[in-house]
């Protein structure tokens, strides 16, 4: 090798080493809707199959919704902490094996601090174990079309195979806001009461310096990057930006205001709203209780008058 091929090669390395590891290893991806009809506005590697982190906490958050909504638990139900979910790694809230706490502040603790040992304790609440409610977790997203989304767990630390696009999850952000507006305002929480304390919301820079931004859910691991879906409302108009493999919060925050720019710019003033089509997807039965997952009444006509 000659003399300029080895600077050229050390050169090589040096810049390697003085990239963020989460940069060199989280490829970019984005996706801009108009969230009132799901009209694709900007997309860039949307369909990449990517780790999706922490916004995987939306569809843990969904599921637990819906299951609420279907009576298969309460919010007041007291749920026992397993050592599993006590042993998850960061973010978490604090968790103690044998702890007992609210089924709504595990709720809380997900949306706002994205604490994982609250996810997996949502999941094996509703479903007996995590590896069932990840089987329910990806039932949910194939009946949502997302059709280019495995999930392995409830929480989104990075695991062979879990894994989803910036189109996908744009989906699921605009089901969120759609299928649960009473539970929605979780999301734009700058701070909450997780039960046990004050958590605060991983997504409270985005939310205090973007006008009419409302949610969702950020994301961060090395072999993701910084992810976040965010949603925004102005003059009647919402759109929703999600970006894949951010370099920093700061460059994620900058990146995800300008795709919101470009949104509400290509957005029409007026237009009808479609909403998205609920899925409906059963439940797991757990001992001693019955779930319905098929004949849900889906429509309740009036009955025809007596005849006179």
């Amino acid at each position: 090798m000659t003399i300029s091929g080895v600077v050229l090669r050390a050169f090589s390395v040096l810049f390697f080493l003085s990239v963020p590891i989460a940069v060199a290893a989280a490829p970019y991806a984005a996706m801009v809707i108009d969230a009132r009809t799901g009209k694709v506005l900007h997309s860039r590697n949307a369909d990449t199959r990517l780790h999706p982190a922490s916004l995987t906490k939306m569809m843990t958050l969904y599921v637990a919704f819906d299951a609420i909504e279907r009576g298969e638990i309460s919010l007041d139900k007291m749920v026992t902490i397993s050592r599993k979910a006590a042993a998850e790694p960061p973010s978490k809230l604090g968790l103690k094996a044998g702890q007992k706490i609210k089924l709504r502040y595990l709720l809380r603790a997900a949306a706002v601090k994205s604490a994982n040992d609250a996810a997996t304790a949502i999941g094996e609440a509703i479903s007996g174990s995590e590896a069932a409610f990840a089987r329910r977790m990806n039932r949910m997203a194939a009946a949502m079309g997302m059709d280019r989304t495995t999930f392995k767990n409830a929480h989104g630390l990075t695991e062979t195979g879990h894994l989803s696009t910036a189109r996908d999850m744009t989906t699921l952000g605009r089901h969120v806001f759609y299928d649960f507006p009473d539970y929605y305002n979780l999301f734009s929480r700058k701070q909450t009461s997780a039960g046990t304390k004050t958590v605060s919301n991983t997504n409270r820079r985005l939310l205090g310096s973007y006008r009419g931004a409302d949610g969702i859910k950020t994301g961060y691991t090395r072999a993701a990057g910084y992810n976040l879906v965010a949603s925004a409302e102005r003059r009647g108009e919402r759109v929703i930006a999600t970006v894949f493999g951010g370099r920093s919060v700061s460059w994620r925050n900058a990146r995800v205001a300008e795709l919101l720019d470009m949104g509400f710019d290509r957005s029409p003033s007026r237009v009808a709203v479609v909403k998205p089509r609920r899925p409906v997807v059963g439940g797991e039965a757990l001992p001693g209780k019955v779930v319905r997952t098929t004949g849900l009444v889906t429509r309740s006509p009036r009955p025809l008058g007596r005849p006179v």
